[in-house]
């Protein structure tokens, strides 16, 4: 731990991500919020998921190739800015209070667009500077910064919310990008791109237009991927937990609503609970994945994601349910280590953002059936079977994960050693 501290460019990082969190969990727990009071429906949030995923299924196929070509610092800072401009202009209809709900889902559509390319980028830019021994130190740094900061800072708004309202909360995610993009700009200096064999034939390059290079990119990405079958099922696993994940807002503030008659207090401490868990698990993390290896680590923390899940809206007391939603955050720190440590491992730098971008498109693609299915079941039939839907794709998370890839793995090593 005390090695990936020492190097200052990962600092910075880390640093960037815990602050900016703070403020995108600030963000997002806010405009729920709002959504929720001023239309009463869970099929509203469904609808705000889904329109967060639409510029992701439209950016998703064409960005790797960008991040994979591009200095992965200076894309993360113009990503920090644009969005902070974006919100800022929202703060200030909310503080004027001419906010309407369809602008909040445009500035989440555009936001989300930022961060479905930000999460993939600095995963990448994480791969490019640790050394390769150190990987599941680093990603435990990084989750344990973005996940607890996220999910911590839900819990702040559900006390904050009423005495600052959505504009201040606003105003706080808009000086954390600020804070963010700094960090970033201390990281290094100078233009990087990582290396990549094809840029060794100048002779191939030249004879190319961009749009032929651009095309031969995206072909070589799925080549690496038709040709190792572990990584496909890594990577589905990962699709099913980005969709289950990510559609979980649509349910958890209903769940302090509707179940426990806590108002937006009872969704901080629900918040508070994941994120403690989340944060928490950087402490034992490391040793779980060396102890039981990265796909046993995973499949466990799918499986207690999935059963915590069906505990949490039966649990019949709020503190019951905030235990169930800490053992989701600490499942969720551990699986995500172990996620993207082997995905480090297994994919050469100069793919990182190829290969990502097709698992975090299946993921946004599954996260809108999943939005609009559990928005509507939580709305019409019952909240119960909405958290049984996120308990069963978290379950063939789990089935993805433990799938036996022995045979297939041996071949991938020697592909790989070539």
């Amino acid at each position: 731990m005390r090695a990936i501290l020492s190097q200052r460019p990962l600092r910075f990082v880390f640093a960037a991500n815990l602050i900016s969190m703070l403020g995108s969990g600030m963000n997002s727990a806010a405009v729920a919020w709002y959504i929720l009071q001023a239309t009463h429906s869970e099929q509203a949030l469904g609808t705000l998921a889904v329109v967060q995923t639409i510029p992701a299924m439209l950016m998703l196929p064409f960005t790797g190739v960008l991040i994979d070509r591009e200095d992965r610092r200076k894309l993360v800072m113009w990503l920090d800015a644009v969005r902070a401009v974006i919100i800022v202009t929202v703060a200030i209809l909310a503080f004027r209070h001419r906010v309407h709900v369809w602008e909040l889902y445009l500035m989440n559509m555009l936001v989300a667009a930022g961060f479905w390319m930000f999460w993939p980028t600095i995963t990448a830019l994480i791969q490019e500077l640790t050394p390769e021994d150190r990987f599941v130190h680093s990603n435990t740094f990084l989750l344990a910064g973005v996940q607890g900061g996220w999910l911590i800072a839900g819990s702040v708004v559900g006390f904050m919310y009423n005495h600052i309202g959505l504009g201040g909360v606003l105003l706080i995610d808009v000086s954390t990008y600020v804070v963010s993009f700094l960090c970033y700009f201390a990281v290094r200096k100078g233009r990087h791109v990582v290396l990549r064999p094809e840029q060794l034939r100048a002779d191939l390059l030249a004879a190319e237009n961009q749009l032929q290079r651009f095309w031969r990119d995206m072909r070589e990405g799925l080549h690496f991927l038709r040709d190792h079958r572990a990584t496909v099922l890594l990577g589905i696993s990962w699709a099913l937990f980005l969709g289950a994940m990510s559609t979980g807002g649509v349910v958890t503030p209903s769940l302090s609503e509707r179940i426990f008659h806590a108002g937006p207090v009872g969704y901080g401490w629900l918040s508070a609970g994941w994120g403690t868990g989340a944060f928490i698990s950087a402490l034992y993390a490391p040793q779980a994945i060396a102890r039981l290896g990265g796909q046993r680590a995973l499949a466990f923390s799918m499986a207690l994601l999935s059963v915590a899940m069906i505990c949490a809206p039966v649990a019949g007391f709020l503190f019951l349910a905030i235990a169930a939603y800490f053992a989701m955050g600490s499942a969720r720190g551990v699986g995500g280590v172990a996620m993207n440590t082997s995905l480090m491992e297994m994919v050469p730098k100069h793919l990182m953002g190829r290969v990502q971008n097709t698992f975090y498109f299946a993921g946004t693609f599954l996260q809108i059936f999943l939005a609009i299915s559990v928005g509507t079941v939580a709305h019409k039939i019952s909240l119960v079977a909405a958290f049984a839907i996120l308990a069963c794709v978290y379950g063939l998370a789990f089935v993805a994960a433990s799938w036996p890839v022995g045979a297939a793995s041996s071949v991938e090593e020697a592909s790989l050693a070539k």
